[in-house]
Protein backbone atom coordinates (compact mmCIF):
# COMPACT_ATOMS: atom_id res chain seq x y z
CA UNK A 1 0.00 0.00 0.00
CA UNK A 2 1.41 3.38 -1.02
CA UNK A 3 1.52 5.96 1.77
CA UNK A 4 0.18 9.41 0.93
CA UNK A 5 2.60 12.27 1.54
CA UNK A 6 1.13 15.24 3.39
CA UNK A 7 2.58 18.42 1.82
CA UNK A 8 2.30 20.36 5.09
CA UNK A 9 4.22 17.70 7.02
CA UNK A 10 6.82 17.56 4.25
CA UNK A 11 7.23 21.36 4.46
CA UNK A 12 7.79 21.09 8.22
CA UNK A 13 10.46 18.42 7.67
CA UNK A 14 12.16 20.50 4.97
CA UNK A 15 12.23 23.57 7.24
CA UNK A 16 13.72 21.46 10.05
CA UNK A 17 16.41 20.15 7.68
CA UNK A 18 17.26 23.68 6.52
CA UNK A 19 17.56 25.00 10.08
CA UNK A 20 19.69 22.02 11.14
CA UNK A 21 21.99 22.49 8.15
CA UNK A 22 22.35 26.23 8.83
CA UNK A 23 23.68 25.47 12.32
CA UNK A 24 25.65 22.29 11.47
CA UNK A 25 23.04 20.24 13.41
CA UNK A 26 24.18 21.87 16.67
CA UNK A 27 21.13 21.92 18.98
CA UNK A 28 22.76 24.46 21.30
CA UNK A 29 23.34 26.92 18.43
CA UNK A 30 19.79 26.39 17.15
CA UNK A 31 18.36 27.07 20.64
CA UNK A 32 20.53 30.14 21.15
CA UNK A 33 19.38 31.56 17.80
CA UNK A 34 15.74 30.93 18.72
CA UNK A 35 16.20 32.69 22.09
CA UNK A 36 17.95 35.62 20.39
CA UNK A 37 15.14 35.99 17.83
CA UNK A 38 12.43 35.77 20.51
CA UNK A 39 14.18 38.38 22.61
CA UNK A 40 14.68 40.78 19.70
CA UNK A 41 10.99 40.48 18.80
CA UNK A 42 9.90 41.39 22.32
CA UNK A 43 8.39 37.98 23.01
CA UNK A 44 8.39 36.73 26.60
CA UNK A 45 11.12 34.17 27.31
CA UNK A 46 10.54 31.18 29.58
CA UNK A 47 13.06 30.97 32.39
CA UNK A 48 13.18 27.87 34.60
CA UNK A 49 12.94 28.49 38.35
CA UNK A 50 16.00 26.29 38.92
CA UNK A 51 18.45 24.17 36.97
CA UNK A 52 17.71 20.51 36.33
CA UNK A 53 18.72 18.30 39.21
CA UNK A 54 19.11 14.55 39.69
CA UNK A 55 15.91 12.77 40.70
CA UNK A 56 17.73 10.71 43.34
CA UNK A 57 20.08 11.96 46.02
CA UNK A 58 22.66 9.43 44.82
CA UNK A 59 22.80 11.22 41.48
CA UNK A 60 22.66 7.89 39.63
CA UNK A 61 19.60 8.91 37.62
CA UNK A 62 17.44 6.21 39.19
CA UNK A 63 19.37 3.21 37.88
CA UNK A 64 18.71 -0.04 39.68
CA UNK A 65 21.84 -1.57 41.13
CA UNK A 66 22.24 -5.35 41.17
CA UNK A 67 23.41 -7.06 44.28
Amino acid sequence: MKQRIDPIIEEIHETRREIAQRFDCDVHRISEDARRRQSSEGRPLWQPKSANQAMHASGDGGRIQNG
